[in-house]
């Protein structure tokens, strides 16, 4: 009788303690879930008030002018942009320069109201795809940044005006899709990596200035005359080193910079481009050593001193194609007075 009484003592307190460990397990258990929904609900909250406060900063960068809603941010580390911001699509117009950005975020399909898009001096690598979709945007200014690929959909921003891709460095081709941009009349590929004008540019119907100075350029479209509407042709410091014939035929071109290339001659074609009010051909090695002849009066030199005078400018231009000519028709005498008569035999 002891030992059944011990034993079921024994059993009694095991019971005891089995049940006492699993109320304290419940009890933990409860706590811990308890903590976790409370633990997320503080984090949600406390997400939801930093959107109200990054909100709030974004407002305090909005302005006004000429009617225009604009967000401007500038000098402040903003390397991303929060997804708040996606409250503020009626914005007109971005301008956030040196900040530091890093990418184009692919929310910017909400601002469907977006005329101008400028992130100059960042540090966006890449526009994305999202990019097609805003139909309304006017102007891409992305110079400065380090822009390495161009997608296709940018062709779908059918009202693009002015697409700015200067110093981009790797920069080196543009898709062929680009020449659907019916209205595109600005474009700045300058200080890239260009080896060649890209197909696509020659055919833009609308354009009338294009920067491509400061790239590899070693040669140009033999198509270049069906850039009709183009005005103003940067072309300085590349490895251009000759000219095609069609340039002359580009009847709207008034402005044309040649300078630090390695062109030996300038087309005679060029002499009838009376349209061409402004050129520079300074630091080439030009075969010819040809200088201005010097004003009659002094009047003269303080009553004309504008582009055209300048050495290496329009005026010498028709200076050098003379003198061409000139050589050219006193080599092909001096071949005629030299060859042998045939009748001389006789």
């Amino acid at each position: 009788m002891v030992g059944v009484l011990a034993c079921g003592s024994v059993n009694s307190i095991k019971a005891l303690w089995e049940t006492r460990i699993k109320k304290i397990k419940e009890e933990e258990e409860e706590q811990r879930s308890r903590m976790a929904r409370g633990g997320a609900t503080g984090r949600l909250s406390v997400g939801v008030w930093e959107d109200r406060a990054v909100l709030a900063r974004l407002k305090q960068k909005l302005l006004t002018e000429d009617g225009r809603l604009i967000l401007r941010i500038e000098q402040e580390e903003w390397k991303s942009l929060p997804g708040c911001l996606v409250q503020l699509s009626q914005v007109q117009e971005w301008q956030i320069h040196r900040t530091g950005l890093q990418k184009i975020p692919h929310f910017i399909s909400n601002f469907q109201n977006l005329l101008v898009l400028d992130l100059s001096r960042n540090g966006v690598t890449e526009i994305p795809k999202q990019i097609g979709k805003l139909t309304r945007l006017r102007e891409l200014l992305l110079s400065y940044n380090r822009v390495q690929f161009v997608p296709e959909e940018l062709s779908r921003c059918e009202s693009l005006e002015r697409l700015e891709l200067a110093m981009n460095r790797d920069l080196n081709q543009l898709p062929d899709e680009l020449k659907h941009l019916k209205h595109l009349q600005h474009l700045d590929l300058s200080m890239n990596d260009f080896i060649r004008m890209p197909d696509c540019v020659v055919a833009l119907p609308m354009l009338e200035w294009l920067d491509m100075g400061g790239n590899r350029l070693q040669h140009l479209p033999e198509d270049i005359h069906r850039m009709e509407k183009l005005h103003t042709l940067w072309l300085q410091r590349n490895e251009l080193e000759k000219l095609p014939d069609s340039i002359s035929r580009m009847s709207s071109l008034d402005t044309l910079v040649l300078s630090c290339n390695r062109l030996r001659d300038i087309p005679p074609l060029m002499e009838d481009m009376s349209n061409l009010r402004f050129v520079n051909f300074r630091d080439n090695p030009l075969t010819l050593d040809v200088t201005l002849p010097s004003r009659e009066t002094k009047a003269e030199e303080e009553e004309d001193e504008e582009d055209d005078r300048e050495m290496f400018g329009r005026e010498f231009m028709q200076a050098y194609i003379q003198e061409s000519r000139k050589r050219a028709y006193a080599v092909l005498s001096m071949h005629c007075v030299h060859q042998p008569n045939e009748d001389s035999s006789d």
